[in-house]
C-alpha cells in the first residue's frame, strides 16, 4: 500500500494501458480519478477501482478542451481536496500517408495527443504547486522517437510530449514536481490481437525479446514514477518496449 492516501488522475482510464495504469495504483493503495470520454467503460472501471477497497470518480472529460479540464480537476479538488498523480494518457490514432492525410486527421490527433497533455498539466500544476508535490506521467510512444509510415500526426504528438515532458519538468522541479514520460512500444491490446499471424511475427522479429509487452508492463513502469522511490528522476523518456529502440 505504498500510495495509501494519494489521488491519481487518470485520462483515458477507462480501457487498455489506461486501465491497466489505474488498477495498478488502486491495488497500492491509491484513490483514482478516471477521465475518458466513454462514460460507461469508466463507470466499469470505477467499479473495479472501488472492488479493491479504493475511492473513485468518474469524469466526462474532453482533454482538448482547457475548460472541461478544469471543471474536472475543481471537481476533483472537491471531493478529494487534491491532486498528487496525473497520468496522461489520452490518446488517439487517424492513421494515413502524409500524401493523403486530411487536415482534420492531423489536427485531431494533435488535440487529444498533445494539447490534451498540455492541458491536464496545466490544469494540475496550480494544486501540485501549492501543495509542493506531484508526479506527472506522460504516455509517450517510441514513435515519437523513430517515427512511422502512415503516422506523421502520432509520430509528431508523441514527439511534442517528449519535449513537453522536460520543459515541464524543468519548470515544476523547484516545486517538488517530477514529470516524466513513458514510451511503450509494441503492446498486446485489443488491436495487436486482431492481427494476421504473419505480421504479428514479423513485428516480433524486430523485437529483441521477441514478444509484445502486455498492459501491466507500461502499468508497472508509471507505478515506479508515481511512487517516492523515484523521486530523484524527472525529464526522461523511460522507453518500454523490449528492446526495439535502443539509445
Amino acid at each position: 500500500m505504498r500510495l495509501e492516501g494519494k489521488v491519481a488522475l487518470v485520462t483515458g482510464g477507462a480501457r487498455g494501458i489506461g486501465k491497466a495504469i489505474a488498477l495498478v495504483l488502486a491495488r497500492e493503495g491509491a484513490n483514482l480519478v478516471i477521465a475518458d470520454v466513454n462514460r460507461e467503460e469508466t463507470q466499469k472501471t470505477c467499479s473495479e477501482i472501488e472492488a479493491l477497497g479504493r475511492k473513485s470518480l468518474g469524469l466526462e472529460t474532453d482533454v482538448t478542451n482547457y475548460a472541461s479540464v478544469e471543471e474536472g480537476v475543481n471537481k476533483i479538488l472537491d471531493k478529494f481536496t487534491k491532486v498528487d498523480i496525473l497520468v496522461n494518457n489520452a490518446g488517439i490514432t487517424k492513421d494515413n500517408l502524409l500524401l493523403r492525410m486530411k487536415e482534420a486527421e492531423w489536427d485531431a490527433v494533435l488535440a487529444v495527443n498533445l494539447k490534451g497533455t498540455f492541458n491536464c498539466i496545466k490544469a494540475v500544476s496550480r494544486p501540485m504547486i501549492k501543495q509542493r508535490s506531484g508526479k506527472i506521467i506522460n504516455i509517450a510512444s517510441i514513435i515519437g522517437m523513430i517515427g512511422n509510415t502512415g503516422q506523421a500526426n502520432y509520430s509528431a504528438s508523441k514527439a511534442g510530449i517528449i519535449a513537453l515532458t522536460k520543459t515541464a519538468a524543468k519548470e515544476l522541479a523547484s516545486r517538488n514536481i517530477n514529470v516524466n514520460a513513458v514510451a511503450p512500444g509494441f503492446i498486446q491490446t485489443e488491436m495487436t490481437v486482431g492481427l494476421a499471424e504473419d505480421l504479428k511475427e514479423k513485428m516480433k522479429a524486430a523485437i529483441p525479446l521477441n514478444r509484445f509487452g502486455s498492459p501491466e508492463d507500461v502499468a508497472q513502469v508509471c507505478l515506479f514514477l508515481a511512487l517516492e522511490d523515484s523521486s530523484y528522476i524527472t525529464g526522461q523518456t523511460i522507453v518500454v518496449d523490449g528492446g526495439m529502440v535502443m539509445a
